[in-house]
């Protein structure tokens, strides 16, 4: 059994993102402790105003978020693209709770920090309103590269697959459903 932790990011109050973290949590806690996430729910400031320079207290919801992190075993990002990447407000958390000290440290005389959240693994599931293909190969997967290479991978946090689903903006009913099988059954791979 695993600590599962499921991180809707779009803001949204409903969502196509909301519904499928929804399923994977539903599938997911037939075998595994998880707990959800809803980005828009947090209320904190975005602004990293000073970056690293001056310690800022954390709002409750962001000691909160460090506390799920942190329990977690597995975290799964369910993320809509939004102008290439993840949307705003979970690139505030994440600039605001992923500090020195809790996601990584820097080594005075190593070029590389200090990976803290290591012995973790995370999945992605992608929303998006062009083609999937597409998006990969031509737009050169933003989100992908931004969020295992720039955050998981620098925290020490495995990202074990990716799930793009889209595009969207013209999906059927049928294409949903798919969808939400596809969740699913991943949800129900985990070991």
């Amino acid at each position: 059994m695993k600590n599962v932790l499921v991180i809707n990011a779009n803001p949204k109050r409903t969502s196509l993102c909301k519904s499928l973290a929804e399923e994977y949590v539903t599938a997911v806690a037939v075998r595994h402790e998880v707990k959800q996430i809803d980005i828009g729910d947090l209320n904190f400031d975005l602004n990293l105003s000073d970056g690293y320079d001056r310690v800022v207290a954390l709002e409750p919801d962001l000691v909160e978020f460090q506390s799920k992190i942190k329990w977690a075993e597995h975290i799964v990002i369910v993320s809509p693209v939004w102008w290439g990447t993840v949307p705003a407000k979970l690139k505030g958390a994440i600039d605001r709770a992923f500090l020195p000290g809790f996601a990584f440290q820097y080594v005075e005389g190593q070029s590389m920090p200090k990976k803290l959240l290591g012995g973790r693994t995370s999945e992605l599931i992608i929303t998006l309103d062009s083609p999937p293909i597409w998006y990969k190969y031509v737009k050169g997967n933003v989100i992908y590269k931004h969020l295992k290479h720039s955050i998981l991978d620098f925290s020490g946090i495995k990202n074990i697959s990716s799930i793009y689903l889209g595009p969207v903006i013209h999906s059927t009913s049928t294409s949903k459903r798919a969808w939400f099988n596809k969740v699913a059954k991943s949800a129900n791979k985990l070991k």
